[in-house]
């Protein structure tokens, strides 16, 4: 069972954010491009996007599920991958401090991924995650907002001034 965290510089809601927008998936989702709705209204369960893999030449049209939706902390997805079947990939939130914490543990459920899983397997799930972990924080951590709706540059320090207009940093 591949299980990875990631802590991001931003609160749950703003992950949750981009979790909930199914047309943004292949913005995170390492190997998949031009996500779309397939059927519901994502990320409830039973609601489908759509997403295509490229391999090379090799282009696949696969599927991923939403099976248990706890809005803002629990995302449980199933992914069907044609040939190589279907995995269980759960995403959770967890407040750590102003920032937050996001854990996926994936492992596969049927058909090809299933039978061939191993420790080889397993590292390249984990190498897999750890690029998808840092994509997803990058995408929140760049969507992040000051007080005043502008926009804060990673490692960007805002000041604030006190009454009498001396500022500190």
């Amino acid at each position: 069972m591949a299980v990875r965290h990631h802590l991001t510089r931003v609160g749950p809601g703003a992950v949750w954010d981009v979790l909930a927008d199914g047309h943004r998936y292949a913005e995170w989702v390492v190997g998949t491009s031009e996500s779309h709705p397939v059927r519901g209204q994502w990320p409830r369960t039973g609601a489908a996007i759509g997403y295509e893999v490229r391999l090379g030449p090799v282009r696949l049209d696969n599927e991923t599920v939403v099976r248990h939706c706890e809005e803002g902390r629990l995302l449980e997805l199933e992914a069907h991958a044609g040939v190589l079947g279907t995995a269980r990939i759960a995403i959770e939130l967890r407040p750590w401090g102003e920032h937050c914490l996001v854990i996926v543990d994936e492992h596969p459920l049927r058909g090809a991924g299933g039978r061939l899983h191993n420790v080889g397997f397993e590292a390249l799930i984990q190498l897999r995650h750890r690029a998808m972990l840092s994509r997803l924080a990058e995408l929140c951590e760049a969507e992040a907002k000051v007080p005043g709706g502008t926009r804060r540059g990673l490692g960007q320090v805002t000041a604030a001034s006190d009454t009498d207009g001396a500022g500190h940093a």
